[in-house]
């Protein structure tokens, strides 16, 4: 008796071991399932339509994954430059099933690249981002939108308009005023240099001789490592080099200037400001700093803290590609936010 009694005491301990590993979250489940797609055939690849002033173009799109209620649309730097500087996320979200779209904006590399400098302004770029949602299907149970640089200038820009479409919005290493950047960059970080390589930096500017190439030379030895990514320029990502070989010049230097160092020349961004409005927002938002960016970590923090539902994360090995040289504290903390968005326990802070 006693026998049978261990037998089927053991035989119930098994069957419900079994009943346990049978449990699957469909999500991760399903995470790489292309069957039910329309972009099967293409690996994700979509070439979206978008309707311009200037007439219609296409613009690339790549998603990574399938999650129903984490979707994240990546504005890229620049402008001008390509969705190549995100390839790590490929190393991070995937183990997450968080569902990410590659998206190169229109005048970059992998999408049509018109010669028309009306195209390149805030107003139209938000409406191409909006146009891209609509194709790709997402609407406030899911989307979110993560710009870092120039992407957080249009991913701030973008719910300014349409915050009533977002889920979340993340603001990654980029200040919420152009005139605040060129002073942190000039009166913080320009005398952290060597003061010999910065005055032949400021020779050239005051000549602007932006194309010789002694000046990107200085600027990638001695302030990209830095500030830009913090590791010797033989180790940069294959990825990086190769989304500095794909930039589209003409866009990046008649919004930005010749360089990442401050906003110059006639740019078009040199006067943009969108600090009184940021209280408008009222979308979870997250707000990323790091100690040795271009972008002042302290004012991302204010960011956080003028949004109405804003957190600061703070990535303290990190420089404005902190995807790249703090990975350690950027990715978890973008996992936390989304998840904690999703279930529906973020708090601010």
């Amino acid at each position: 008796m006693r026998v049978k009694f261990i037998i089927c005491f053991l035989s119930i301990i098994l069957f419900s071991n079994c009943k346990e590993e049978t449990k699957v979250d469909p999500v991760k489940a399903n995470y790489l399932d292309f069957s039910k797609r329309d972009d099967q055939l293409t690996g994700g690849i979509k070439m979206i339509p978008i309707t311009t002033p200037k007439g219609k173009f296409k613009v690339w799109t790549k998603t990574i994954g399938n999650n129903p209620t984490i979707k994240v649309l990546l504005l890229h730097g620049g402008p001008g430059l390509t969705h190549e500087l995100y390839e790590c996320f490929d190393g991070y979200f995937p183990n997450e099933s968080i569902e990410y779209i590659y998206y190169d904006q229109l005048g970059s590399y992998y999408s049509d690249q018109p010669k028309d400098n009306s195209l390149w302004t805030n107003e139209r770029f938000v409406e191409e981002v909006e146009q891209v949602r609509i194709a790709l299907g997402l609407d406030n149970s899911n989307f979110y939108i993560l710009g870092q640089s120039w992407g957080g200038i249009l991913a701030m820009e973008y719910a300014l308009k349409y915050q009533k479409n977002l889920k979340g919005l993340i603001i990654s290493n980029m200040m919420a005023s152009a005139p605040d950047y060129n002073k942190y960059a000039k009166a913080v970080l320009a005398p952290q240099m060597d003061p010999k390589i910065l005055k032949e930096l400021q020779d050239i500017e005051a000549k602007n001789d932006f194309e010789n190439p002694k000046y990107s030379e200085l600027l990638f030895k001695h302030y990209y490592t830095q500030h830009i990514l913090r590791m010797p320029l033989e180790e940069w990502p294959e990825s990086i080099n190769r989304c500095f070989k794909h930039i589209n010049p003409s866009v990046y230097v008649y919004m930005q200037g010749p360089s990442e160092f401050g906003i110059t020349g006639n740019a078009t961004l040199k006067n943009w400001d969108i600090k009184s409005r940021l209280k408008t927002i009222t979308v979870p938002t997250l707000s990323i700093g790091s100690k040795y960016d271009t972008m002042d970590p302290e004012h991302m923090k204010w960011i956080a803290n003028e949004v109405q539902n804003g957190r600061f994360l703070f990535c303290p090995n990190g420089s404005h590609l902190s995807q790249y040289d703090d990975p350690k504290h950027y990715f978890p903390g973008i996992i936390k936010f989304l998840k904690d968005v999703d279930n529906g326990t973020f708090k601010k802070g």
